[in-house]
């Protein structure tokens, strides 16, 4: 084999190739492997879809448990160290899983029990409403009572149901915390070595830029619901609803879901109130502080601009479109995809931008206004 091809071959494995340098064969070859690995992605993809929302909550858990773990591993190997911090942190949240289950099937067999006393109670409610003296329900309420009794035996049907998929999801989730923190260090140098030269310069902001909004948006995230849930509890014990503190665990999870917030806690609750009890004050103030204080003010400004200010990469109108279009779009997982497709975009953007000035720069313009900074505490747009 001469020197040349030596040189040529050399060259090809170099950042920097143009395209006439291969031949019809390595062509053949290269557009062949893409189509491959194109159809093993996405067998991939399709095989893993149903866990995704695991895996990336894996990793993202293991990423923010990595100091825990550290603490623990001064004296303890490392596997040991992540085993004890996954426990640290998933036995508080299945006792309360299992207090809130356990309550609400308390509630569910009184319901069942008492349908009558409970039809009864109602209708009088309703008689004490303004504008409803008249009404009678009587013959609808007890359908409506046996339907939300037999609703925890349906949501009991439809877990054996899923069994599967929520058993694998869990132990997905339950391994790739552990993969994350037991091999954190060899994921990061895997990675680092498959960018190629000429994209270095872009995944030092572009990863900086990742981890901040990642940590702004899951903090903005969980501390709004851990305030709006502490406003449900209160508004709960203030008119002392029964399971209290069940509701306001229930508002916490469920305000995590796309769509559905708090709302479909203290919206029900202010109708207990009103119908059942006949505190149509009470009712009415159930919803204005719930809808104005948790819905309007707490999820749609509150938290965008908490999250933002974590950042210190998107400025409250580009958080506020990153959490609201992603949870919408992804689902759960939009609570980081979103952020994280704005940040990226924003690096590239910049390092673009910045590399277009280079270019003017060197052509030597009369006049240059100065490009946008990669630097990771520059925002889009102002505050």
């Amino acid at each position: 084999m001469s020197s040349d091809d030596d040189r040529r071959r050399l060259d090809r494995r170099s950042d920097h190739v143009s395209l006439a340098e291969y031949s019809v064969p390595e062509l053949r070859k290269a557009l062949l492997t893409l189509l491959l690995l194109g159809v093993i992605l996405a067998a991939f993809f399709y095989m893993v879809h149903g866990v995704m929302v695991a895996v990336i909550a894996g990793v993202v858990a293991g990423a923010y448990l990595l100091p825990v773990q550290e603490r623990l591993q001064r004296g303890l190997a490392r596997p040991a160290a992540a085993i004890l911090t996954i426990i640290a942190f998933t036995v508080p949240l299945i006792v309360i899983l299992a207090y809130s289950w356990i309550e609400i099937s308390h509630a569910a067999e009184y319901l069942n029990e008492h349908r009558a006393e409970v039809v009864a109670g109602l209708n009088r409610g309703l008689n004490r409403l303004p504008y409803a003296e008249n009404i009678d329900l009587s013959q609808r309420l007890p359908g409506w009572v046996s339907a939300v009794a037999n609703s925890s035996g349906d949501i009991a049907d439809e877990l054996r149901d899923t069994v599967d998929i929520i058993l694998i999801g869990i132990s997905v989730f339950l391994f790739t915390t552990f993969y994350v923190l037991t091999g954190h260090e060899q994921i990061r140098t895997y990675l680092r070595e498959r960018v190629p030269g000429r994209y270095r310069g872009l995944v030092e902001p572009v990863q900086h830029q990742v981890r901040a909004v990642i940590y702004g948006a899951l903090y903005g995230t969980f501390l709004t619901q851990l305030i709006k849930s502490s406003i449900i509890l209160v508004m709960n014990l203030i008119w002392d609803v029964p399971l209290a503190v069940v509701l306001a665990i229930a508002s916490f999870f469920i305000g995590l879901l796309p769509i559905v917030g708090s709302w479909t806690v203290y919206t029900p609750v202010a109708l207990y109130l009103m119908a059942w009890r006949g505190d149509v004050l009470g009712g009415v103030a159930m919803l204005v502080i719930g809808f104005i204080g948790n819905t309007l003010f707490i999820s749609m400004y509150l938290r965008p601009k908490i999250a933002a200010e974590k950042s210190h990469v998107l400025n409250f109108y580009w958080m506020f479109i990153a959490l609201v279009t992603g949870v919408f779009t992804f689902g759960l997982v939009g609570i980081i995809i979103g952020p994280v497709l704005i940040s990226v975009l924003k690096a590239v953007f910049d390092a673009v931008s910045g590399e277009a000035y280079m270019e003017r720069l060197d052509s030597g313009p009369a006049e240059l206004s100065p490009a946008p900074s990669v630097g990771p505490a520059r925002r889009v747009g102002g505050d």
